[in-house]
This record gives C-alpha cells, structure tokens and sequence, in this order.
C-alpha cells in the first residue's frame, strides 16, 4: 500500500487543465490551414494536383481547402513552390455546419475573404432545449462505420486520466437505447450502412450525430469509391463535424464540450 501511494504521489496531477489552459500539443502537430492566395503564381496548381483527396480549390481571387477532406498530410505544403500553405497549431476545427469546414484565403480583390468556420467565429452550441437536455449529462454510442481505427483511438482515449471525458458529464454507452446521440467514425462502407441506420433509429428523440474524421465527414482517402457512402451525412443527419485524420483527441474534446457550450469554465483552485 505504501509503495501505491508513494507511486501516486509521484505522478502527480495527470489530468490536462482544458478548456482552463491550453493544451500542450506534440511538436508535429498540424491544426487548422493558413492560405495566402497573394504568394501563389498565376496559373499554379500544384498544391491542388498533389491532394489525394480532392480538398484543394483554386480560382482568380482564392485558395480554398476544405478540412472536411483534408488530411492533413502536408502533400500540398511540399508541393507549393511559394509557401502559400502552412498548418497552423490551432486544433478548434469542428463546425456545426459542412460548409464552416471550408476555409479560404482573403480575396485578392479586397473583398472580405477570410476563413469561413474560424476559431473566433464558430457557434458549435446546440439550442438551448437541447443544452437543457444534454448539457450535463450526455450519452453517445460510438459507432465504427468501416474505419481504420484511428479516429477510433482517439476517440476511446477520451476515457483515460489525461483527458477524463466523464468530468463534462460525457459518457460512451453500450446500446444505442441508452444513448442521447451517435459519435460516427468512418467512411460508412456498404456493409455498415444499414447498421448506421437501425443503430440511429434506436437512439430516442431529442437526438444528435457526432461526425469524426474525414472518413465519416467525406470518406477521407476512400471518397467516391464503390463500396464506401461519402460519410455519415450520407445516411443520418450530422449536427457536428470534427476533421482530422484522425483529429487529436484536444480537438474532439473541444468540440463535444463545445456543443454543450461548456468550453468557458471557472479555473480549478
């Protein structure tokens, strides 16, 4: 016993501050795109040629990356001769909204421009009767439709020490009957997509869907193949999206807690 709590005292606190601090991110961690349409050459395509997954656009005015296909696999930054794109270390990158996935470089013709779905000016907050609902108690069922078990790791290690899902009131369960909503990872493979549906139908209304990773926001590296149905909008209603492939557990963390408008809390003494 002695030896227990002498290991105890030695490990200290593991419990990460979020949303009280700043998480401390690994060195290679890439967040949210910064696009400088004003460094690319006229005419070049080089980053949007070199995307596996078609997340790249380019017109007169903008350079558009949608996070929703991303996977942030820094082809594109190698490719730019002119160092247009870098991954900034923001990880706030849910939206309510498919098309807040889309950030775009300011206009080159003095318009607004911007990035749509940014940190300072997202609402990731459910409306209040659901806030009321769910706010302090919410049950998800996680449902694996075809993943790789990526989005899956981070997703499961919400439950340990460091991040310690259940202090927001957030808990996994078991059976979809339990459940106040679904947290969907992969691309919804053709086997699965009936499932997805049964397993949405068992969840009791007021309910919500959780899209996480870019195979359940677009089908990530398998979009428009035969077998795969382009992500979890495909088959049940989203009411978040959280990209990434996988997306750090920070940035799935300050989603869910995002949309149950806990991310400003009081720091602990």
């Amino acid at each position: 016993m002695l030896k227990i709590l002498r290991a105890r005292l030695h490990q200290g606190h593991r419990t990460s501050r979020f949303p009280d601090d700043e998480p401390v991110l690994p060195s290679r961690f890439r967040g949210r795109p910064e696009l400088d349409f004003s460094r690319c050459a006229d005419g070049c395509r080089a980053c949007v040629d070199s995307c596996p997954t078609q997340a790249l656009s380019v017109d007169p005015e903008h350079l558009a990356l949608d996070m929703g296909r991303c996977l942030f696999c820094t082809d594109c930054v190698d490719a730019c001769p002119d160092g247009a794109l870098t991954f900034s270390r923001d990880f706030r990158l849910a939206s309510r909204a498919r098309g807040g996935l889309v950030v775009r470089s300011p206009s080159t013709a003095g318009g607004s421009g911007g990035s749509a779905g940014g940190s300072s000016d997202r609402e990731l907050r459910l409306g209040e009767e659901l806030r009321r609902l769910f706010g302090r108690s919410l049950k998800l069922r996680q449902v694996s439709a075809g993943g790789c078990n990526g989005c899956e790791s981070d997703v499961n290690v919400l439950g340990t020490v460091v991040f310690d899902l259940g202090r927001f009131g957030i808990q996994f369960v078991a059976s979809p009957r339990h459940a106040d909503g679904l947290l969907i990872t992969g691309p919804v493979t053709a086997n699965m997509q009936e499932a997805l549906r049964k397993t949405y139908e068992a969840v009791p209304e007021p309910r919500i869907v959780i899209a996480v990773g870019a195979c359940a926001i677009s089908g990530g590296p398998y979009i428009d193949h035969d077998q795969v149905h382009n992500g979890a909008d495909s088959t049940v209603p989203v009411d978040l999206y959280v990209p990434g492939c996988p997306p750090h557990p920070f940035t799935i963390l300050e989603a869910l807690i995002g949309l149950l408008g806990r991310t400003e809390r009081t720091s602990r003494a």
